[in-house]
């Protein structure tokens, strides 16, 4: 039986810079391994790890669809979603969709990281 999830992994072509977002988006520390520079973690933070994967010439997904459609994204809570929108555009993701503000009843916002894979702030 799987005892828990250990990490999620994010392929990218710069482990050390993608880390250091979501570090500080999710309030973590980056732990590398000096041995191993393709494979990076953040840790310190409520939730499952994050690991960040070097993968030569990554093609970042495209969404919602396209010839590299995303396969997965990432989902966090917050409070309030104008105010984290705000930090996390300051730390270097960009807007994909204002999905409170195109859908009644919708909760959610979706973003992509600077290595262009999506994840969605929700309001708690």
């Amino acid at each position: 039986m799987i005892r828990r999830l250990q990490a999620v992994a994010l392929d990218c072509s710069d482990p050390v810079g993608l880390a250091e977002f979501y570090a500080r988006m999710l309030g973590g520390q980056v732990v590398a391994d000096p041995q191993e520079p393709n494979w990076v973690e953040v840790h310190g933070f409520e939730g499952t790890p994050l690991a960040f994967q070097r993968v030569q010439e990554h093609r970042p997904p495209q969404w919602p669809r396209g010839e590299r459609p995303q396969q997965m994204h990432l989902d966090f809570d917050v409070d309030d979603l104008d105010a984290e929108e705000k930090r996390v555009l300051e730390l270097g993701a960009t807007v994909l969709e204002r999905t409170d503000q195109l859908r009644p009843g919708a909760n959610w916002r979706v973003y992509a990281d600077p290595a262009g894979h999506p994840f969605c702030l929700c309001r708690h």
